[in-house]
């Protein structure tokens, strides 16, 4: 197992008290309650220990965008949800995790607290009360994932609350976020300039970020599109479309037309962010 990060997180317990909420007096009557949050994502807490009625809703990471990620410097991803209780609400806190059992840490392969407890604005609801939450987690490849690029791809929005009685609530699947590995690619067309109606070369090279090296790598075999914008206009059309070598690198050929850019594109995969190349122009005599 692969623990991203590691919190010291305080009992719903002691939490209540030192804040001096009334359900204080009543933690020590649910075990549920006394598991720090912490425990959730390491198996400390069984969804039949949840014993809180605090519902959650409209979990976005990112603003619904991939996390693209590079070899270097911190992102912070913005995350927002909602939350009902008819208790009202104590605290909440957000992880994201990937695995396939929260509540076992054999099947957690990385797991995020976001940097701060969620702040949370209260407004009074039929039957009970509703919270508006915001947090963010900060995420530096160079650290999170220097010993793994395999844990690109989905990951889990676990949201958990305390309410005012201390009983404990979860839900490890509010919503998914996709964390992928930054994509570069370039493009170079020749010779220049060409006579209409002779070939043109295009040759480029699509990598992307191996954060076990901290440096972009060639990305084999991938479907990238070949496009041409008219000098003039401002669309570029698909030619063509060619896949990389072995080493991420792109050559292929077309006839000379007219006067335009030649770039290349490519869609991205589960694992990796989308990358387009500056485009280059090409002058036809």
């Amino acid at each position: 197992m692969r623990m991203r990060t590691t919190a010291t997180v305080l009992t719903s317990a002691a939490v209540i008290s030192a804040l001096g909420f009334p359900g204080a007096a009543h933690a020590a009557e649910h075990p549920g309650a006394a598991a720090p949050f912490g425990a959730f994502v390491s198996g400390g807490v069984k969804p039949q220990d949840a014993l809180g009625a605090t519902k959650f809703s409209d979990g976005v990471v990112n603003g619904g965008k991939d996390i693209v990620l590079g070899v270097t410097g911190k992102k912070t991803i913005p995350v927002t949800f909602s939350a009902f209780d008819p208790n009202g609400v104590a605290l909440t806190q957000a992880f994201l995790w990937q695995g396939t059992d929260s509540s076992s840490t054999d099947t957690i392969t990385g797991a995020f607290q976001s940097d701060d407890d969620p702040v949370c604005t209260e407004s009074p609801a039929e039957g009970g009360w509703n919270y508006s939450c915001k947090t963010v987690f900060t995420i530096d490849p160079a650290v999170a994932f220097k010993d793994d690029n395999g844990t690109a791809g989905t990951w889990k929005l676990f949201l958990g609350a305390y309410d005012l009685y201390a009983n404990a609530s979860y839900d490890d699947d509010v919503t998914r976020a996709h964390i992928k590995r930054a994509a570069k690619l370039t493009a170079n067309a020749s010779p220049e300039p060409v006579k209409k109606g002779k070939t043109i070369t295009v040759t480029g090279k699509l990598s992307r970020a191996n954060w076990t090296t901290g440096k972009y790598a060639g990305y084999a075999t991938q479907p990238v599109k070949l496009q041409f914008r008219k000098k003039g206009t401002s669309t570029y059309t698909t030619v063509k479309t060619v896949k990389t070598n072995s080493t991420g690198n792109l050559s292929t050929t077309v006839k000379a037309t007219s006067d335009g850019y030649y770039r290349f594109a490519f869609a991205g995969t589960t694992t990796t962010g989308s990358a387009t190349a500056t485009g280059d122009f090409i002058d036809v005599k």
